[in-house]
């Protein structure tokens, strides 16, 4: 019988304690909740803007393209163009090695 009197003992205050958190944690909230009513007018006002911004941009961007393309000095073509050749050097083929063909080189 003793050890039932301890335990609902414990429960009680533990269920107290979980109580007032509780208590607590909707306190908080109320206030979060009265921070928010402040604030959603402006966040509103923000999003409707960032919007129109967001709408213009790829109109500007394409300005600055063409404000920039027109500045930028270009040099002169050399009188011989040289042969076009690939970014990354000469590609090795191991298609030719896979078959036994070996280069001279």
């Amino acid at each position: 019988m003793t050890g039932l009197v301890i335990f609902t003992v414990i429960d009680i205050v533990l269920l107290t304690r979980i109580a007032g958190n509780l208590e607590e944690s909707a306190q908080i909230v109320q206030t979060i909740v009265g921070h928010a009513k402040l604030i959603r007018p402006g966040v509103e006002h923000i999003n409707e803007t960032g919007g129109v911004v967001a709408g213009a941009l790829p109109l500007l961007y394409g300005m600055a393209e063409e404000i920039v393309a027109d500045v930028t000095p270009r040099p002169e073509p050399p009188a011989v163009p040289e042969p076009a050749r690939p970014a990354s050097g000469t590609r090795r083929s191991r298609l030719l090695q896979a078959v036994g063909f070996r280069s001279e080189s």
